[in-house]
């Protein structure tokens, strides 16, 4: 990230799987955090970092505690930090496993400044952050932290004073992200523009103004602060307009690409879309800009746009909440027309599919299913399958004729299947592992 590009970052504290107000105040605010992330990703925020409040030494809720970063991971359309609770190398893998992007060592504890070129060699350092609270352990391991960590979160209030400090003392180019005081006065433009070598906020004072995250970008950006945001590669007055001065967008399921609807946009739906995230089109029969979602609660969030070889329509990928449609269809596109028998061919459909049919077997028992054969006959069962179905795979790779190798392959993945209904892990689950890696 360029350092002058600010952002912002919503901060959850986990105690006991509850979201509570701070890292010293153990109020709950939210008894679902997943929930909570979710809300802040469609906010506006930039990421999200959770902290992990767990007893040290408590394993059972600290694995507990991981469990819910891995649900805020699979929520958040933003990337995730993790913190709290890393004492060894461990204890980092877990958090990144958990779906997290980068994981913060607290430089409090002089174990974390002794596992820091370790881990950074063994994940990368854009995985790896560093919290403090005191600039001396920055400055004292200067070289290792530029080196070796991509992104400082200073523990604790963000005063005056401590601004002065940091400016002063920190003279590293790593990004460094501030927590100011709840009760701060000043805006967020003013806390930027009084301190340039602050890269970002987090923290309650900005968990209080969620609501406020796309007017603060604007405010910022429109006073000449430079903030992370929706930067569009073609001006409006780049596209090819239809006859009624307007560009027809099609707009896609970012999870499945599912068509959902088409709509279309003027200047303003274009410009509105890229300042607040959310899909705003120009409605022609009613002559009048409309949010998609402001009536209905089911709003588009913008995950991409793109244009077509001619620039005269956008392809808008979105994470849709609720339907898209007015019938409360989730798709526009319900009304077949016509169809030819056919296999379905695309690859994550098929997958989909049969691992519904195993589902639904583990479910609704069948009789004489050999799926509910080996659902009944359990674990053990299923993994020995497993093993030989990866014996014979790899047999069959020794052969010359490919037909052996696909049909023991997909037997393989039946199997697999099979194990993931068993241990409910859902093919997103992996999906998503994948496309960490």
């Amino acid at each position: 990230m360029d350092k002058y590009t600010k952002k912002l970052i919503a901060s959850v504290y986990l105690k006991d799987q509850k979201a509570v107000r701070s890292l010293d105040d153990f109020t709950v605010i939210s008894d679902n955090p997943k929930n909570l992330a979710s809300g802040y990703s469609d906010a506006g925020f930039d990421e999200i970092i959770v902290f992990d409040l767990s007893k040290s030494g408590d394993d059972a809720s600290h694995d507990k505690a991981l469990d819910c970063i891995k649900d805020i991971c699979k929520a958040a359309d933003v990337p995730v930090t993790g913190a709290g609770n890393i004492k060894r190398m461990e204890d980092v893998k877990k958090l990144l496993y958990a779906g997290c992007k980068k994981a913060l060592l607290n430089f409090s504890k002089q174990g974390n400044i002794d596992i820091l070129d370790e881990v950074s060699k063994k994940f990368g350092k854009d995985k790896i952050g560093i919290s403090f609270s005191d600039a001396s352990q920055i400055e004292s391991n200067k070289k290792q932290v530029e080196l070796l960590a991509s992104a400082l979160f200073f523990i604790g209030d963000f005063t005056s004073e401590a601004g002065a400090l940091l400016n002063n003392c920190i003279t590293t180019d790593t990004p460094l992200f501030v927590s100011p005081l709840d009760t701060e006065s000043k805006t967020p433009y003013e806390i930027f523009s009084g301190n340039v070598f602050v890269s970002g906020l987090y923290g309650n004072y900005l968990n209080g103004k969620a609501s406020e995250i796309t007017d603060i970008k604007t405010d910022c950006l429109e006073k000449g602060i430079e903030m992370c945001r929706l930067e569009p590669a073609f001006s409006w007055s780049e596209l090819k307009k239809n006859s009624d001065g307007m560009v027809p967008v099609i707009v896609q399921d970012y999870r499945t690409d599912q068509v959902l609807m088409l709509a279309y946009m003027n200047e303003e739906a274009y410009n509105n879309t890229l300042r607040t995230g959310k899909m705003t089109y120009f409605s022609r029969s009613r002559n009048e800009l409309w949010i998609k979602g402001e009536t209905s609660s089911h709003y588009q969030y913008v995950m991409s746009l793109t244009a077509d070889c001619d620039l005269d329509t956008i392809l808008a990928k979105v994470k849709q909440i609720g339907a898209a449609c007015h019938t409360g269809s989730y798709s526009c596109f319900f009304n077949k027309i016509a169809a030819k028998d056919y296999s379905e061919k695309n690859p994550q459909k098929v997958l989909d599919s049969v691992f519904e049919v195993i589902k639904d077997r583990k479910e609704n028992p069948k009789e004489g299913s050999y799926t509910n054969y080996l659902f009944d006959k359990g674990i053990d069962k299923i993994l020995k399958k497993v093993g030989e179905e990866a014996t014979e795979m790899v047999i069959a790779a020794k052969n010359p004729n490919s037909n052996e190798i696909v049909y023991e392959m997909s037997d393989f993945l039946y199997h697999m299947m099979v194990l993931m209904a068993e241990k409910n892990v859902s093919w997103e689950d992996v999906t998503d592992e994948l496309s960490r890696r």
